[in-house]
């Protein structure tokens, strides 16, 4: 039981990191409401386009990913990709492309050595 409540846990810190679920100044239910579902709604979104985005193959933390391929796009990578494209910054869209290659690369690094460091830490026995 103490697993599931972890899990949704984290699912409303996410929402309150990603999509601002705490961000709300509202005086009455239905306003509440509305910002709530909208929230919600554009959190589901995201992680629909992050599930889309994963490869169907499946993750062993005791084989980590080999080469330098960079991790899949997560949740806040999708957020900050998709802010850039309707609030234009001063870089160019190949930059900022090559700004979250890199990212997701150095990411990838320090997985796979989170992971090996992890597995020399276990006991075996």
């Amino acid at each position: 039981m103490a697993g599931v409540r972890w899990s949704v846990e984290e699912c409303f810190q996410a929402a309150k990191g990603q999509v601002g679920l705490d961000h709300y100044q509202v005086r009455n239910w239905t306003s509440w409401h509305r910002h709530i579902t909208l929230a919600m709604l554009a959190l589901a979104f995201l992680a629909a386009v992050a599930a889309d985005q994963a490869p169907n193959r499946p993750i062993d933390p005791h084989h980590p990913a080999r080469g330098s391929d960079p991790i899949t796009l997560t949740v806040p990578e999708i957020r900050h990709l998709l802010i850039v494209v309707f609030i234009p910054p001063a870089v160019t869209a190949a930059r900022l492309l090559h700004w979250s290659d890199w990212r997701r690369r150095h990411q990838a690094t320090a997985r796979r050595s989170h992971y090996r460091r992890r597995s020399t830490d276990e006991p075996t026995g």
